[in-house]
């Protein structure tokens, strides 16, 4: 029950940060900003990482969903098609903005390599099923998809710095770690007791004889 009720939150989560994504670029009076300054000084590069990390984070979680895995197959593989083409869209174009992001060069690095870690931790998991390796697949998935999710967390992190009393420049060159680095710790400790917990149920502890 606590996984389910976990993946239904970060899923709508997910999906609510997606539509807000598909909002900033619908309405323009909606647009905070910094979205404004992109908008106007790069507006390609900028439309390609909303649209992109907007069809990830809406398909990404339900990829996740193994009753949608079981019991429609081929649906599950061409939402990994739409997810894999938004990652490359959203993650060649985070990378190219995080190149001039106005958090100065400690935001930059870590919004750059985030762009990185996205793009290639969804490459191998590509390359993995392509191989035919499920196991691997879903684990790279998993890390994958814990990158997207850092589109969540920057959202959440942001304003509250700001009710903190946080000073943007300075919070803003932390979020631009924090809002994936622990993502990725938590996916490696998921991963790591999913792997542990079938041997436990394979070896279950020998009762004494006396």
């Amino acid at each position: 029950m606590g996984k389910k009720l976990a993946w239904l939150v970060m899923t709508l989560l997910a999906l609510l940060v997606a539509c807000y994504a598909a909002a900033l670029l619908a309405i323009p009076e909606f647009r905070p900003s910094l979205v404004r300054t992109l908008m106007d000084e790069r507006p390609a590069t900028a439309i390609a990482h909303f649209a992109g990390s907007a069809l990830a984070l809406a398909i990404g979680g339900m990829q996740l969903n193994a009753w949608l895995r079981s019991r429609a197959p081929g649906l599950h593989r061409w939402l990994g098609r739409g997810y894999v083409a938004g990652v490359a869209i959203g993650g060649v174009s985070g990378f190219l903005l995080a190149l001039k992001s106005s958090g100065g060069p400690v935001a930059q690095a870590g919004f750059a390599l985030m762009a990185v870690c996205w793009l290639g931790c969804t490459l191998v998991a590509y390359r993995r099923i392509r191989g035919g390796d499920v196991a691997a697949h879903r684990r790279w998935m998993i890390r994958s998809f814990a990158l997207t999710f850092a589109a969540v967390t920057l959202r959440l992190y942001l304003p509250a710095s700001q009710i903190a009393g946080m000073p943007f420049p300075a919070a803003y060159s932390a979020i631009a770690w924090l809002c994936w680095v622990p993502n990725l710790l938590v996916a490696e400790w998921f991963i790591r007791a999913a792997s542990v917990a079938p041997e436990w149920r394979r070896f279950p502890p020998k009762r004494s004889l006396s």
